[in-house]
């Protein structure tokens, strides 16, 4: 049986704008607080859970270049 991928959600620019601030104040937000976000944002828990999930591997992505760019190009003393 094949398996149905879930249509991607779009979000608003207000939308992701809420959702990267909750970001910051939390990358694991628990059930409960995704519930509240969900509720907030107008989408399902399951989207926020998926959310979170890609925006914690951009992050780790970011800091990697980071540390790398750190080590290729030191600060000069």
């Amino acid at each position: 049986l094949p398996v149905k991928k879930k249509p991607r959600t779009f979000y608003s620019a207000e939308q992701l704008e809420e959702l990267e601030k909750m970001f910051q104040e939390d990358h694991y937000p628990d059930n409960e607080k995704r519930r509240e976000i969900a509720a907030a944002v107008g989408v399902t828990p399951q989207r926020i859970l998926v959310w979170f999930q890609n925006r914690r591997a951009k992050w780790r992505k970011l800091q990697k270049l980071s540390i790398k760019s750190n080590r290729k190009y030191p600060a000069s003393a």
